[in-house]
């Protein structure tokens, strides 16, 4: 990304905090209302995207960093696969809502004894570009498909750079790019490569597109942007970037007829493990929900 105060190449060394812990901590009041106006803002898209690549009736699928669970549940209502193993650091928005053929797992993805079996389609959304190592994260994840299964993963780009216009809306954006990269090393200025990781971690029929929200009055997206400025407050003020009525500003203009700024993108990429890979991975079934 490049944003104020973050190079354009990405050096620099990013904080060492993990998501949940510094900032949107999941017991912090409303923490599942803020995950939950994402999910407004995205399920629609994510959803359309994972029937046309074939998730449906027999597929067993892996959520990763699920969050409060929606996209897991659509998956089992509405596309009808078979079972999902949805999994999270934190479980306690997911165990709130079970359903049928949903299996929920805490476990932390980057840990080297993570190994629930393989999948036909691993999903993750807004989780790699809070982690180290994208690309050990895509070559991993890869590594849980079975023969003919799908990776989709979709991250956040920027369009709050440099070029962009200096609004209240971009000196908030750019400060909260800066501060989640400083405090629990965010960065999102590898996810355009995401399809080349993909096919760098041998995955055929590599693809990607970008999903663009409208910023507008009263929207799930502005209120998510609000919110997550809120909870990322001390991050943001730290950068040196904005103060505390630089944010409250940026919240106001949000809700108002003149804001002109452009969401932050959810690129979304995936790519398909070939027949002639399936000696690739341990030959071991994908966990299925408990009975």
């Amino acid at each position: 990304m490049a944003g104020v105060g973050l190079p354009s190449d990405g050096a620099g060394t990013p904080g060492e905090g993990r998501y949940g812990e510094r900032v949107f901590r999941p017991d912090e009041g409303g923490e599942g209302d803020r995950i939950d106006l994402g999910a407004l803002t995205y399920d629609e898209t994510t959803m359309a995207r994972l029937r046309l690549l074939g998730a449906g009736p027999g597929w067993t699928c892996l959520e990763v960093g699920a969050g409060t669970g929606t996209v897991a549940r659509r998956l089992l209502g509405e596309a009808g696969v078979a079972a999902v193993l949805a999994v999270d650091r934190d479980v306690r928005f997911l165990a709130a809502h079970p359903v049928p053929g949903l299996t929920v797992r805490q476990a932390d993805i980057t840990s080297d004894d993570f190994a629930p079996g393989l999948f036909q389609l691993v999903h993750a959304r807004f989780v790699l570009m809070h982690l180290p190592s994208p690309e050990r994260m895509i070559a991993r994840l890869s590594g849980l498909l079975a023969p003919g299964g799908v990776l989709v993963i979709s991250d956040a780009v920027d369009l709050t750079t440099d070029s962009a216009p200096v609004t209240p809306y971009t000196r908030a954006m750019r400060a909260m790019w800066q501060g989640l990269r400083d405090t629990i090393g965010t960065d999102v200025s590898a996810v355009p490569r995401h399809p080349e990781m993909l096919r760098a971690a041998g995955l055929e029929s590599v693809a990607a597109e970008i999903h663009v929200p409208p910023l507008e009055p009263g929207s799930a997206i502005s209120g998510f942007w609000a919110e997550t400025w809120d909870r990322a407050r001390e991050a943001m003020v730290g950068t040196g970037l904005v103060d505390d009525a630089q944010i409250d500003e940026a919240v106001r203009y949000l809700d108002s007829p003149q804001c002109t700024g452009l969401s932050p993108g959810m690129l979304t990429a995936w790519g398909r493990k070939g027949a002639s890979q399936a000696g690739q991975s341990a030959e071991r079934p994908a966990e299925r929900p408990a009975t």
